[in-house]
């Protein structure tokens, strides 16, 4: 082995006789003094060497990223195919949302104010999925006046809270005069309309709300429950007697065929006698939707006036806490028959009799433990506020209490 020698007389073996470096020295040790230690893995990785083993590893390399770049584009292109209905929290954040909708619709000017309401929590709250509007067809956008609300309100619920604007055909159930004479459930005449979300095929799920509501909390966690046709709550209130689902809200899968069956349904000719749509529902879904908790999602403002919970609950040991309930809730819905809705005002005398008692001493100077009465009022003059805020609606002015008995039809001679 030829050596040479620095100018300082350190030891450098020259790179082409490297291997056989240790047929001279057995350890470290026997090298001359001041000789340099080498890394033998750099000394035998020259450029040139390292050249080679590119080349002779590049094959394997072709195929090592083509079956990367197949296993992508297989597993993205079947996403987007079958878009998942049940995805594990984990990948929440991966979610299509433009597959998931909130639904509402309006058939006069008081329920579409309330369903921008429900747009702009659903917006301040930070749902992701989309938000669609159903509204009669013979309605425009266009502003005509300063107080055509109408327009002002549609055009808000789009621009501000993103809603789609769906015109439509309202569909309203033929009543028999024997319907007509009672009267009180005229409300419900164009609660069909609420069917055709069941049409909006363009979606995976849809969640439709009522909308005497308000939204604490949205509820986009219910979109990626496991697959079923309906999913909807127990109409607790009325536990164990009666076990009815209650229409506050639908998380539904839109089927064309499933939206001709309930249709069908509501047509005069099948339709019994006093059945709207919470009754339609329970027919064909009473037995195979999915039940949803209440205490998660569910509340009604009557609970706060009841003095019995119970059923809301589900046992007798537990102790009724109204700020827990509230605060648990994802929607609370406006019932407290007959105190009237919340954009409508309330008779005093009607209010002085139903307003929730404190728990102590109630009535009187001494009276504590208000909260239920505390926590009712506020829900409603929330409501109120957010109208205001919202709408530039004031609230309609209270009905007359009592109410005056209305004249049979043969003494007002319209038989």
């Amino acid at each position: 082995m030829k050596v040479t020698t620095r100018a300082h007389g350190q030891w450098e073996p020259r790179l082409r006789d490297v291997p056989m470096i240790h047929d001279l020295y057995d350890s470290d040790d026997d090298l001359p003094p001041n000789s340099p230690k080498f890394n033998i893995f750099h000394l035998r990785h020259t450029p040139r060497s390292c050249y080679w083993q590119l080349r002779r590893s590049r094959p394997l390399l072709i195929v090592v990223l083509a079956i990367i770049a197949v296993f992508y584009y297989s597993t993205h292109y079947h996403r987007r195919l079958f878009p998942p209905t049940h995805a594990p929290s984990l990948r929440y954040k991966n979610v299509q949302w433009r597959l998931y909708a909130y639904s509402q619709y309006v058939t006069d000017s008081h329920y579409l104010c309330n369903s921008v309401m429900v747009f702009e929590a659903l917006s301040r709250l930070g749902s992701k999925a989309d938000r669609i509007l159903m509204y009669p067809e013979e309605w425009d956008t266009d502003i005509a006046n300063i107080t055509d609300r109408d327009s002002q309100l549609l055009q808000k619920a789009s621009n501000w809270y993103g809603a789609k604007l769906m015109p439509i055909k309202v569909k309203k159930f033929e009543r028999d005069p024997s319907e007509t004479e009672e009267g009180d459930n005229r409300t419900w005449d164009t609660s069909a309309t609420k069917f055709l979300a069941f049409n909006q095929t363009q979606y995976l799920r849809i969640i439709h709300l009522d909308s005497d509501i308000t939204v604490q909390q949205h509820m986009d966690d219910l979109f990626l429950l496991p697959s079923a046709r309906v999913a909807m709550m127990r109409a607790y209130w009325n536990l164990p007697s009666v076990k009815s689902l209650t229409s506050m809200f639908i998380l539904l899968e839109p089927s064309s065929a499933e939206a001709d069956r309930l249709m069908a349904a509501a047509e005069s000719k099948t339709r019994k006698h006093n059945e709207f749509d919470m009754e339609i529902l329970n027919s064909l879904y009473g037995d195979s939707a999915m039940i949803l908790p209440h205490q998660k999602y569910g509340l009604i403002s009557g609970e706060f006036r009841s003095e019995d919970h119970h059923r809301y609950l589900g046992n007798n040991y537990e102790k009724w806490n109204p700020k827990r309930a509230l605060k648990e809730a994802s929607l609370v819905h406006f019932s407290d028959w007959p105190i009237p809705k919340p954009w409508v005002m309330w008779p005093r005398n009607l209010l002085k009799e139903k307003i929730p008692p404190c728990d102590i001493n109630p009535g009187t100077k001494d009276e504590a433990g208000c909260e239920n009465r505390d926590i009712w009022l506020g829900l409603y003059n929330d409501f109120r506020r957010r109208r205001a805020d919202i709408c530039a609606l004031l609230s309609v002015p209270a009905p007359e209490w009592p109410p005056r008995l209305k004249m049979n039809s043969s003494a007002s001679g319209n038989g």
